[in-house]
């Protein structure tokens, strides 16, 4: 009798702990909109990935692509397994309707490579922009899925993770830009913004995600997030300038591991 009755406050503790949980952290551990979010970063990734696999063909390139490709296809999984409530059977098969489109692309593309030994400039363009029409759609199916849910998003995650998805296009066009066979392919839109106001709006978000109390694992990320960022912004800020195309590659991605971290610590702290 009195072990079940320990089972029970032990029950009702959990029950009230659950209810004490601010909206706002419910929506940043969400494993929809967690996933949402990864799901643009691996595909600007793939992109990036691919333009500097025009140049060679190189081997290593292409399985950073391949990678790329199954993270984002395992976050639609996560998606679509644990959406119910969040996002509708139309939203979802959207998602993977277009997503299907860039990976076709980006198997052409890939063939025309291996056999040609040059892109085709017109595809290339045609998967960056769909690239951007999956971030986009992703974006809107976050928007989407946060409302439905009824939750408040976390201020310092947001800024995170779109400082993430910044960073992602931002690399990649700067990869188009850098890689000669490429070069006409400008990543993104003509609306979208250049590389150094990109720069600017990467500096307002990280000014967001700092503006905080942070102390340990959190503080150091942050602080390895602003020092690898002032390496290289310059060269984002100066893009028509000769730089060195794979410092910027592997401090961006550096950036980018960072800011998982900080998500991964804010959305667990």
């Amino acid at each position: 009798m009195k072990d079940c009755y320990w089972r029970v406050q032990s029950l009702l503790a959990v029950a009230m702990l659950m209810i004490m949980i601010p909206l706002s952290s419910a929506a940043a551990q969400s494993p929809v909109l967690a996933s949402l979010h990864q799901f643009r970063i691996s595909n600007f990734r793939a992109l990036n990935s691919y333009y500097q696999f025009s140049v060679n063909g190189d081997t290593e390139k292409l399985d950073e692509i391949v990678d790329s490709i199954k993270t984002a296809s395992g976050e639609i999984k996560t998606v679509t397994d644990n959406s119910d409530g969040m996002l509708d059977k139309d939203q979802l098969t959207g998602l993977t309707t277009e997503f299907q489109k860039f990976k076709d692309l980006m198997k052409q593309n890939i063939t025309d490579v291996r056999k040609r030994g040059y892109p085709d400039l017109r595809l290339v363009s045609e998967m960056a922009n769909q690239a951007q029409t999956l971030s986009k759609k992703s974006a809107e199916l976050y928007a989407t899925a946060l409302d439905n849910a009824k939750m408040t998003a976390d201020s310092r995650v947001e800024s995170a993770r779109s400082a993430a998805v910044l960073m992602a296009q931002m690399m990649a066009k700067y990869s188009a830009r850098s890689n000669s066979s490429v070069a006409q392919t400008f990543q993104g839109s003509e609306s979208e913004a250049p590389l150094d106001q990109q720069a600017k709006e990467f500096d307002t978000l990280l000014a967001q995600l700092k503006d905080g109390r942070e102390s340990g694992a959190l503080r150091q990320s942050i602080e390895s997030i602003s020092s690898k960022w002032m390496f290289i912004r310059g060269s984002f800020i100066n893009y028509n300038e000769k730089n060195v195309p794979f410092i910027i590659d592997r401090y961006s991605k550096g950036i980018l591991d960072e800011l998982k971290t900080a998500i991964q610590l804010l959305t667990t702290g």
